[in-house]
């Protein structure tokens, strides 16, 4: 048999078939020697990681598909027995077309993971993208799986025609859905914050920070129930095409959603307070306030709940039906409030002088000038305490900084008190006899002593 495959096969046609495989061979060395390196280079300047990874990743498929098409053309050109050549072209064209599959799957995932790693890792506004991209990375695979199984399938000659015309009728249908799907989900992720933050802008003129936090809260509400939607939509869009009838399905949302609304009253409550507190702007993220006896950072909010990180690093999850009064301490501007205790024995006017110099001092400071609207000054005396005179100071700052300033000016009127020898009173306790309440002792006669 063996004699049968190769009695036609002379040196010469073994020379042609290894000088066609060392030709091909050749491209692939000049490939991967001047065509990587130049995609590098260019991969590096444009400091985008997803290019070098591209290049990466499909280097060793490209070199692979390159010599195993110098195989194929080398097997052609032998004299080989009809079956034999048949086969072992059959097995390089799986290979190439195995290895096509392979580079367009893990260039689609190196690009979801880029995307999910570095666009929407910092975009707090992103929703479910990123793990909704994760889903869709691992469909790709499957998808690929099942592609390089119809493809082997077709080249070795075995009719895969069931799955075909199933694609053919319903797959192609399911997969564009998908895709569409997917674009929805960034389209909504990208697009919802930027057009509310120029929605915003355009309608209240708030200064850029208030209206960047407003958008950021307005953005995470808007890009999580529109991806949801978008999901249920799809869903059910799939289920139509998997022939499965979703009326007993939409049937069984309606009850489950009269079952919500008469057993889960407090959850509707809760969504009903957070789209009042969403659509009145009371806080956004970012926001210090109070809440439900609460005060802290809001970290998050949305339609059922807002979670707040008070300073000692503690997460609270407040449901927003128990929000009864919201104070934010950081909405628009925010109120440096200090009151300072001098000794009796001080020269008020003298006191007053020093504590607006130090006030303009600090406004005039380079480092805390951008934060001060309004420099820190004397508003009155405003009690006659137990242990000396209180002193109101008040001052504007942008939101949030009104701690650090008052923290900044503590330190500089204690420097400056002890430089003008000013006392800061302290709590104490002063005993005053007065008069004695008795006649004072009589003297006593050097006699008397003596007795």
């Amino acid at each position: 048999m063996v004699e049968r495959w190769f009695m036609e096969l002379t040196l010469r046609h073994v020379l042609v078939s290894l000088l066609l495989l060392a030709i091909f061979v050749g491209f692939a060395w000049i490939f991967r020697l001047y065509l990587v390196r130049a995609a590098y280079r260019l991969a590096r300047k444009s400091k985008i990681s997803l290019y070098q990874n591209m290049v990466s990743l499909t280097e060793t498929p490209i070199i692979g598909v390159i010599i195993l098409a110098g195989l194929q053309l080398s097997l052609l050109s032998l004299p080989l027995e009809t079956v034999l050549k048949g086969l072992l072209l059959k097995s390089l064209l799986t290979l190439m077309s195995l290895l096509g599959i392979y580079t367009g799957t893990v260039l689609v995932n190196a690009t979801l993971k880029w995307y999910t790693g570095e666009i929407i890792a910092g975009k707090k506004e992103a929703g479910f993208s990123g793990r909704l991209l994760g889903v869709f990375g691992m469909v790709v695979m499957m998808v690929a799986l099942l592609a390089g199984m119809l493809v082997a399938l077709e080249i070795w000659d075995v009719s895969p025609a069931p799955i075909t015309s199933w694609i053919n009728e319903h797959g192609w249908r399911i997969a564009l859905i998908l895709l569409l799907l997917v674009a929805a989900i960034i389209a909504i992720g990208e697009l919802a914050p930027r057009l509310v933050v120029r929605t915003l802008v355009r309608r209240t003129g708030e200064p850029e920070e208030e209206v960047s936090k407003r958008g950021l809260t307005l953005s995470r509400v808007l890009v999580g129930t529109g991806q949801i939607a978008v999901i249920f939509l799809a869903a059910f869009m799939i289920l139509s095409e998997l022939e499965v009838d979703i009326a007993p399905i939409l049937a069984g949302f309606g009850i489950v959603g009269i079952a919500i609304g008469f057993g889960a009253q407090s959850l509707v409550k809760d969504v009903l307070a957070g789209l009042f507190i969403i659509l009145e702007n009371q806080y956004r993220v970012g926001d210090v306030v109070r809440i439900a006896d609460v005060a802290g950072l809001v970290e998050d909010i949305n339609l059922r709940r807002t979670i707040l990180r008070d300073l000692d690093g503690i997460v609270h999850i407040v449901p927003n039906g128990e929000i009864r009064v919201a104070s934010n301490f950081t909405k628009e501007w925010s109120r440096v409030n200090l009151n300072i205790t001098v000794g009796y024995g001080e020269d008020l006017d003298h006191v007053i002088s020093v504590i607006n110099r130090v006030g303009k001092e600090l406004a005039a400071d380079p480092k805390f000038a951008p934060v001060i609207i309004r420099a820190p000054e004397v508003l009155r005396i405003d009690n006659f305490g137990s242990s000396g005179i209180e002193i109101k100071i008040l001052g504007e700052t942008k939101p949030i900084h009104q701690w650090d300033v008052t923290g900044e000016l503590r330190r500089r009127l204690k420097k400056a008190f002890d430089e003008e020898g000013i006392e800061i009173a302290l709590p104490h306790t002063k005993v005053y006899f007065g008069n004695f309440p008795y006649p004072a002792p009589k003297p006593v006669k050097e006699e008397e002593k003596e007795n």
